[in-house]
């Protein structure tokens, strides 16, 4: 059973993201406050779940927490600042856009920039430890998962609909075949150095 809570205060905010490692699309990322004494049996770290129980969840969830928000970076703002400060930035977005100011953040992995003056934890594989960082990766991932599928109706070669644009073959036989989209990291590298040079 994952854990209600770290620190000890009542509005204590899990900060998850999904997309680091993704070719194309915004890096995303979700903030949750649970209420203090939560439980779930089923809540854990989305990449553990199935594609329905994150759905299930994902309604629970937004309709349990104290605050929820989702912030993004794009893909233009990944090749600016790189993909770890875009992320902060998308960390950070995610906080501004909750309707409650949290006490305390409770952020998966183990680097964060601080937001403001607010306390917080790192928590490597958190995901899997705490309800509220859970929480925040079926929101993250689950919103992601459906933008990839909304691309992929724009832009149908890569395969976004099932690999929500993760360096798959399918997805670099796209890139080979087709070329970029303006979804694509450019900073990437988008294709094996063997193609590259094809």
């Amino acid at each position: 059973m994952l854990l209600p809570n770290h620190s000890g205060y009542t509005l204590e905010a899990g900060v998850d993201e999904v997309g680091r490692g993704c070719l194309a699309g915004p890096v995303v990322a979700a903030a949750v406050i649970l209420p203090h004494d939560y439980q779930h049996p089923l809540l854990n770290d989305s990449k553990k779940l199935t594609k329905r129980l994150r759905e299930q969840l994902r309604g629970e969830i937004t309709r349990d927490a104290v605050a929820w928000a989702i912030g993004e970076a794009s893909p233009e703002e990944i090749d600016k600042v790189n993909i770890l400060n875009a992320t902060y930035l998308a960390m950070h977005r995610a906080l501004e856009a909750l309707r409650q100011q949290p006490e305390y953040l409770l952020v998966d992995g183990n680097r964060f920039k601080p937001y403001g003056q607010l306390p917080y934890s790192c928590m490597v594989k958190g995901d899997a430890r705490f309800l509220s960082i859970a929480a925040a990766s079926v929101l993250a991932k689950t919103y992601r998962d459906e933008l990839m599928c909304r691309l992929a109706e724009e832009h149908p070669y890569f395969g976004w609909e099932q690999n929500a644009g993760y360096p798959t073959k399918a997805h670099r036989a796209g890139i080979s075949k087709y070329g970029v989209t303006p979804y694509h990291r450019q900073s990437f590298a988008l294709l094996p150095k063997q193609l590259e040079l094809l």
